[in-house]
């Protein structure tokens, strides 16, 4: 058997353009602040972000005759449109075959504990509708002859409920959702950066008013800072992940979420401690995730040192060539980091030996042209001697050729298409990669509509912490959907987006413009360079995969003395075009504080291994093994079955993060609905539960 596929195929799958946007809409007015004259835009809605899931929100919004606007730090630049990895993966229910169990479905996702029940239901339900939706828009997603959708297992998938249409899935869902936004004329402010949210009231009273931004497009002689307010009555924060918290990261470069705006909103965020990590090409070239056929391809992996020299550090960790090459393997679909997976020499393993060698100073590659060395004393690679997993995966893909590459080309040339894209020709040199952080699973918390902890605020994609410990391959972009679809949904049935709000803000923007030159500090000792590298460092080093009680809370304290010189002293800029970047790394020093406070307390609560994070400990009970004996320094703890119910939640209150605990939302399985009891809730709207807002 092989595959064929046309150049121009190929072309269209992996070179993907991106709609042009329309002018933008004047300003309705204006604001004074001193000497600052600033634009005022009044709209009902404002979508931060233009990834796929606040595209989604916004074409849901305004397909209901809603007011909406996108405001967008880099339309077409976050991580949908151009993260991805080898067949970048959608997870959906099943629709082929013998179809699928949405309650079962819904167990799979919320697997991993510390997951809303209710909200792991709410996806699998959605997830029909929105990959339907998605294919009238006209997402390719592909499909056998009688119109059945092809499946593959992907992490966390014992099933197969993943699909995808090549490696650049969510830049495709971006574009046919982009075009679709522009088809309905919503208007988009590119170059928009989210600073600071505006709230009136007090209490249990208090609720969105208002976002300030900063916009090159407003910059002038009278606001050389380009700052620019929104009225809204409602806010949705879309803007994916912090992916500027870790220097070893596979996020595009800038991506900055809004996790530290939310917090100084005092707004809860939940579930911090939740973090993927795994092998991808660094972002200081281009950043890509190496799961699936590059793993599946099984080509030789090596470390080169200062010297030159190269390395099969591999040899060290397992007991056969067999073994190793098979868990290699199985990197394509365990591809997150897993503590677990370290123990009984499995593949995860193989994530360990790659973290040691680039923490010795050794750079780690991939080689294609070559198969795995043999273990030493062992018989060398060969297909014949796989395990049976493996050999079987191999066989139904027909991939029995020679060499990693012709395998590679075999299974998914696109795989290879998508590098040279980017200058790097894997069929001729080898590729160099390490493990980076590449999505946070927590986020903002929010409730089965996407409602925050705010009135008027909303959160979806990956800024929502909707997932729990662990989510299939996929389940994120799932996810961005349904709920950017429910929260269009619910803030259509509160009636508040039909036009701008005409409460006063006038002091709440004061207010806000001041606090933010409190931040940008032409004379302040810290720079935006030393800012973003103590962030980075100290998150990468304390709190990435592997992380001890000892180190998280030693990072804890730096961070909050950051913290501290921040609020009196402000972070410097260079330029007024530069000073947007003080606000961002004031934002990530709050979400850093966060996810280490919420570290902090779990490990402190006796909290074990989960996850993409192993929780280091002389006393633990788990100790990995390789081939040349136990690894005691990464002995790690087991979690705590309890732990697996509850929740962590993070607020800040003034100047101090406040940590709480939760339990997790359950959902009756055994409750079904009825046509004729139901109806009604539907008709009259009680099931979007207004009377809490």
């Amino acid at each position: 058997m092989t595959i064929d596929v046309p150049q121009h195929i190929l072309d269209a799958m992996t070179d993907v353009d991106m709609p042009r946007l329309r002018s933008e809409t004047a300003p309705s007015g204006t604001m004074v602040h001193g000497d600052l004259q600033v634009p005022v835009y009044r709209c009902g809605c404002v979508v931060v972000g233009s990834g796929a899931a606040g595209l989604r929100a916004a074409v849901e919004l305004r397909r209901r005759g809603k007011e909406v606007v996108i405001v967008s730090q880099s339309a077409w630049g976050g991580t949908s449109a151009c993260s991805g990895s080898d067949k970048q993966t959608l997870h959906t229910a099943n629709s082929a075959d013998q179809g699928d169990n949405y309650k079962a479905m819904a167990r799979a996702i919320r697997a991993g504990g510390a997951m809303d029940e209710d909200i792991a239901y709410v996806e699998a339900v959605g997830s029909s509708r929105m990959m339907a939706s998605l294919q009238f828009l006209g997402l390719p997603l592909p499909q056998d002859a009688l119109g059945g959708t092809l499946r593959y297992k992907t992490d966390h998938d014992e099933v197969g409920r993943a699909t995808s249409c090549g490696p650049r899935t969510s830049r495709l869902m971006v574009k046919v959702l982009a075009e679709e936004a522009i088809r309905l004329d919503v208007p988009f402010y590119n170059h928009t950066t989210a600073a600071k949210i505006l709230t009136c009231g007090e209490g249990t009273d208090r609720h969105v008013a208002g976002i300030l931004t900063m916009r090159p497009n407003d910059r002038t002689t009278t606001n050389a800072f380009g700052l620019a307010l929104f009225e809204c009555s409602v806010l949705v924060l879309a803007a994916g992940g912090p992916g500027e918290l870790y220097r070893d990261s596979v996020y595009p470069n800038g991506c900055f979420g809004s996790l530290g705006l939310a917090l100084e909103a005092g707004i809860e965020l939940v579930n911090l401690t939740e973090s993927q990590f795994g092998i991808g090409t660094r972002r200081e070239g281009f950043p890509w995730n190496l799961s699936g056929t590059y793993v599946q391809a099984i080509p030789h992996v090596y470390s080169i040192d200062a010297e030159g020299n190269e390395h099969p550090f591999l040899a060290r960790y397992y007991r056969s060539t067999q073994e190793m090459a098979s868990n290699l393997f199985r990197k394509g679909y365990q591809w997150p980091f897993h503590a677990t997976r370290m123990l009984d020499f499995s593949s995860s393993l193989i994530d360990v030996a790659i973290y040691r060698e680039s923490a010795a100073g050794r750079r780690v590659f991939m080689d294609f042209n070559r198969n795995p060395l043999p273990m030493p004393g062992d018989l060398p690679f060969s297909l014949e001697r796989l395990d049976d997993d493996v050999s079987s995966y191999l066989g139904n893909a027909g991939a029995g050729q020679h060499l990693p590459i012709e395998r590679l080309k075999h299974m998914n040339p696109l795989a290879i298409e998508l590098y040279r894209r980017y200058k790097i020709d894997i069929t001729k040199e080898p590729l160099e990669f390490a493990v980076n952080n590449q999505h946070m699973n927590g986020g903002i918390m929010v409730d089965v509509w996407g409602r925050s902890s705010l009135a008027g605020c909303y959160a979806i994609g990956e800024a929502a912490g909707t997932h729990g410990v662990t989510r299939p391959g996929g389940a994120a972009l799932n996810a961005g959907q349904v709920f950017g679809t429910r929260a269009a949904e619910h803030i259509a049935a509160s009636g508040k987006a039909k036009v701008a709000p005409k409460v006063d803000i006038a002091r709440a923007a004061q207010a806000g413009i001041a606090a933010l030159f409190t931040i940008m500090r032409p004379d302040s000792s810290l720079t935006i360079k030393s800012a973003r590298s103590t962030i980075q460092a100290r998150m990468s080093d304390a709190a990435g995969m592997i992380c001890d009680g000892e180190r998280v809370s030693q990072a804890l304290a730096e961070a909050r003395s950051l913290n501290v010189s921040i609020r009196a002293n402000g972070i410097r800029y260079k330029r007024p075009a530069e000073a947007v970047r003080s606000i961002q790394w004031r934002q990530m020093a709050l979400a850093s504080e966060a996810v280490l406070t919420a570290l902090d307390h779990y490990i402190g609560q006796g909290g074990g291994s989960r996850g993409s994070r192993a929780i280091c400990d002389r006393e633990g009970e788990s100790l990995p093994l390789a081939r040349t004996g136990p690894l005691e320094d990464y002995r790690f703890r087991r979690e705590r079955d309890a732990q697996r119910s509850e929740q962590i939640i993070v607020r800040l209150d003034g100047v101090e993060m406040v940590v709480s605990t939760r339990p997790i939302r359950s959902f009756d399985e055994s409750a079904g609905s009825f046509f004729e009891r139901d109806w009604p809730d539907w008709l009259t709207g009680r099931i979007f539960d207004l009377g809490s807002d």
